[in-house]
């Protein structure tokens, strides 16, 4: 992956507790999902969050879950969210494979929408766009929940991009376990821009290497494939109910690695 030099030293990780905090960032949520833990996702529409494949995928069966089985929880903060709304639909881009774990392929197209049963007004959370990142883009911010920080959002206001290639870009933003599918954003004159989703990653003590992959064109298939039908799982029950994921768990389909 092409080097992107100059690279900006990296702002501090900011726990985004206080409701003053959290504004303009409401959109990011928490995603629990039964039998697979918790991720991040965020809203790119009013009943479209958007988050990483493996986050809704079955290692077991590499299929997507039930829409029952996955809730969202808009800016939730120890315990308290500005809206929560289960799914009713899930779409996983046709050419994700779970069982593929190199940083190529595998990352380029980990990317699902869950169509929430009942829309979250815009007044609450208001979507992100969706973006092609600027050419010469140098860094990015995360809004994500993590390992051992999952009960609030945390903020990364500035972390550096490593490389972009192909499709896919390289950054060394402050993500762990739980972080898969948070946002990365682009800051633009109006309002920060959504450029990639957290995929995986390695870290050690001395530094981390996530990689996401560019959106616009991946997102817009997946769009299409919701509006066709084909390949959407669908909500199988008509009152869905929020899975039970135990308060601050670390399980999740993160694909993060330590590096001895």
């Amino acid at each position: 992956m092409g080097a992107v030099p100059g690279a900006a030293q990296n702002s501090a990780l900011n726990r985004l507790t206080d409701r003053a905090d959290l504004l303009s960032w409401e959109a990011v949520g928490r995603l629990d999902t039964a039998g697979i833990g918790t991720c991040s996702g965020v809203l790119i529409a009013p009943k479209l969050v958007l988050t990483a494949a493996h986050c809704v995928v079955e290692r077991t069966s590499e299929q997507a879950i039930s829409p029952n089985k996955a809730y969202f929880r808009a800016g939730l903060r120890d315990g308290v969210s500005v809206a929560e709304r289960a799914g009713a639909r899930i779409a996983v881009h046709p050419r994700y494979v779970a069982t593929r774990n190199d940083g190529g392929e595998g990352a380029r197209y980990d990317v699902a929408i869950v169509e929430l049963f009942e829309a979250i007004p815009s007044a609450l959370a208001d979507p992100f766009v969706v973006a092609t990142p600027s050419l010469g883009l140098k860094d990015v911010s995360v809004v994500s929940y993590a390992h051992d920080r999952n009960e609030a959002l945390s903020r990364q206001r500035k972390c550096g991009v490593i490389g972009l290639e192909k499709g896919l870009i390289a950054f060394d933003c402050d993500v762990h376990f739980g972080s898969s599918g948070a946002p990365v954003f682009e800051k633009s004159t109006y309002r920060a821009r959504i450029v990639s989703l957290v995929s995986r990653g390695t870290r050690d003590e001395d530094a981390v290497i996530a990689v996401g992959m560019e959106l616009p064109t991946v997102v817009s298939e997946l769009k299409a494939v919701l509006r066709s039908g084909r390949g959407v799982v669908a909500l199988e029950q008509s009152v869905p109910r929020a899975p039970k994921i135990g308060r601050g768990t670390a399980r999740s389909g993160a694909k993060f690695v330590r590096v001895d």
